[in-house]
């Protein structure tokens, strides 16, 4: 009888036992496959198998052939760990917490967009070194559908780059280069599917059994068992999420869109072949995976299929193979769903880092409404999370803004959710009177009218509408909404993140509506290309580019000599004005109140608890328990002995 999750779990010496006795049987494989490093291998076995192990058979311990693939993963472990670079053996032996550093920064950029190619990325690093960036997610570069990729996002290959960014191995060189730098590379682990070009749906769509066990092949009485549940993420390109193959005249399982068929994870041989392609992403230099449509990876008829336990099981098990095979691995969660989901995969077990859309998107509300009620209260409720983790807090991204927040707080605070989104989507889209944004709809639902938001920062915080009518108070409100923001992911607790091309007010790029490529994917107005003239901007102070550059480099500055913006615990304060939102930063004995002005009205902060402050952005010694704000100020407050 196998042995299964719960009895190992429930007994820990049987646990060391079964773990003794598949080291012991699987010893002379393991040796031969993991070459030079089976003493490394041996003891990281001895010390992690036992976390492995009951999540291995929680997925799979009632398969029959549950050990034999338990075998062929850890032979997996074994070959990644021969192959794994000598820098990076290096880099596994070092501490986990570099994101607690109040000098931790990341970025985000499509290497053609921003350079050109590998090359011209490589020569680009003295660039990201000057604006302070050590963490840079290169996003999917991996061979991919042409023309429709959905952006990269459906992956033919895991092992071969898009031919005109450079070869998987100049991608290797470049990665070690910007660990060189300081620099920790960031790659896209798009896990939930293939694109249908990948050699396993080639297979499958061959009439091979194999690897359409790969995916899920359904024919309409098993695919009704799942269909009513789910619901549509495209709803403006495809209805459902099943599509018809033709050649094994049964439905495949997509998600998205039909070119991207989801993986089997019941399959343990799905297992092992998608950790082989970690492993190898994680060799060539990545630190951290960010694990694409994390919600959706596994399915049980009769649910949703998001968020699932076994989801975060199946997380958790890729987590500690990639602790046995490259320790220094890191994952980031990609879960665009309700803050009560997105919490849950945020652990040191699970993934270490991750994206903050509440925040994103109810910085965005109170920029709208110039109230901050609900940011206040949503993250009084969800910002903790635990100390060993970091959010990954963003204004902008390649992306789309979707309006994520819970309805409960919403109506508690006498806000009707459906209105509150309908009003938020045609104020970024400018079809509200008086909006200072220029964005696009995105993925607009024919049915419920329901979208998403595209644009550019400068875009959306009113930069490209002042430069359109030359009004100048329009102009230095944008500015300062875009100082307000970016202060904001700077100092409220985790890792900041600029979308390249927003450090220096970058507008959108409407060209995309002259590609029949691109046309129907409004996302495209804000993946905007950056030139080399560009990026010489960002020293011009008399330039739009120089000014919105110098003030966030002053923000990363002050940041930086500030220890308590980087470990600090988060404390998200009543302000006690509408208009007004703050937070206090705590680390051992130095405290730091952050007070902004979401209005371009002047606004004052009563109740500050002392009589004299340092603003650290300014330098100035502010006195008093009341507090004025300029309109849209900042203020970044270390109390001082009188």
């Amino acid at each position: 009888m196998q042995k299964t999750a719960t009895s190992l779990l429930e007994n820990s010496s049987q646990l060391r036992l079964e773990c003794a006795t598949i080291l012991k049987r699987y010893s002379s494989t393991l040796k031969a496959s993991a070459k030079s490093r089976w003493p490394i291998l041996e003891a990281r076995l001895q010390q992690l198998l036992p976390q492995l192990l009951p999540l291995y058979l929680e997925l799979y311990g009632e398969r029959y052939d549950c050990h034999y693939h338990l075998e062929q993963l850890l032979k997996v472990l074994a070959k990644a760990l021969a192959q794994r670079p000598d820098y990076l053996l290096q880099e596994d032996e070092d501490p986990q917490q570099w994101h607690k550093a109040p000098t931790a920064l990341g970025s985000a950029c499509y290497v053609d967009l921003f350079a050109g190619d590998f090359k011209g990325l490589e020569q680009r690093i003295p660039y990201l070194q000057q604006t302070g960036i050590n963490y840079l997610h290169l996003m999917p570069l991996f061979k991919a559908p042409e023309p429709n990729s959905d952006g990269g996002y459906a992956v033919s290959d895991y092992r071969k780059t898009m031919p005109h960014l450079g070869s998987m191995p100049q991608l290797a060189g470049l990665m070690q280069k910007l660990h060189s730098a300081g620099i920790r590379p960031v790659l896209d682990f798009v896990f939930n599917h293939t694109s249908d070009e990948h050699r396993w749906a080639e297979k499958a769509k061959a009439g091979e059994q194999q690897f359409q066990d790969y995916y899920f092949f359904f024919n309409e009485q098993e695919r009704d068992q799942y269909a009513p549940w789910l619901r549509e993420i495209f709803p403006e390109i495809r209805r459902g999420c099943f599509t018809f193959e033709p050649h094994a005249e049964r439905w495949v399982w997509t998600t998205f869109n039909s070119f991207q068929w989801d993986l089997n994870y019941a399959n343990p041989e799905v297992f092992s072949a998608m950790a082989e392609e970690m492993l190898f992403l994680a060799n060539q230099g990545a630190a951290v995976l960010r694990l694409d449509a994390l919600a959706f990876v596994w399915k049980e008829a009769g649910t949703s299929c998001e968020n699932l336990p076994k989801a975060h099981t199946l997380i958790r098990a890729f987590n500690a193979v990639a602790a046995i095979a490259a320790p220094a691995l890191q994952f980031k969660s990609e879960a665009i769903v309700h803050p009560d989901e997105v919490v849950k995969y945020i652990a040191p077990q699970e993934c270490q880092l991750s994206y903050n859309p509440l925040l994103m998107a109810l910085l965005w509300n109170s920029l709208a409404t110039r109230k901050t009620r609900l940011l206040t209260e949503s993250l009084q409720r969800r910002f903790a999370i635990d100390p060993q983790c970091s959010w990954v807090n963003y204004i902008r991204c390649h992306d789309d803004i979707g309006w994520t927040f819970d309805d409960n707080i919403a109506w508690q605070l006498g806000i009707n959710p459906e209105h509150h989104r309908q009003f938020l989507n045609q104020f970024y889209t400018g079809q509200f009177a008086g909006s200072f944004a220029t964005g696009v709809p995105f993925q607009q639902n024919p049915v419920t009218g329901d979208c998403r938001v595209a644009g550019m920062l400068a875009s959306l915080t009113g930069v490209e509408q002042a430069v359109q009518s030359g009004n100048a108070t329009h102009l230095q409100f944008a500015l300062a909404r875009i100082y307000l923001l970016n202060s904001i992911i700077l100092s409220i607790g985790g890792l900041p993140l600029l979308y390249m091309g927003d450090e220096l007010g970058l507008l959108n790029d409407y060209a995309y509506q002259d590609d029949p490529h691109k046309r129907d994917d409004s996302r495209w107005v804000n993946r905007v290309a950056v030139s080399e003239q560009q990026l010489a901007e960002a020293h011009n102070p008399d330039s739009l580019s120089g000014k919105i550059y110098a003030q966030l480099q002053q923000l990363i500055r002050t940041r930086s000599r500030l220890k308590v913006l980087g470990a600090g615990q988060t404390e998200i304060l009543q302000s006690g004005n509408p208009h007004l939102f703050a937070y206090r930063r705590q680390l051992d004995q130095q405290s730091m109140l952050c007070v902004v002005n979401f209005s371009e009205e002047p606004q004052v902060f009563v109740g500050a608890p002392g009589s004299q402050w340092r603003e650290e952005l300014s330098g100035e010694l502010l006195h008093g328990r009341s507090l004025h704000l300029a309109p849209y100020q900042v203020l970044w407050l270390s109390a001082t002995v009188s």
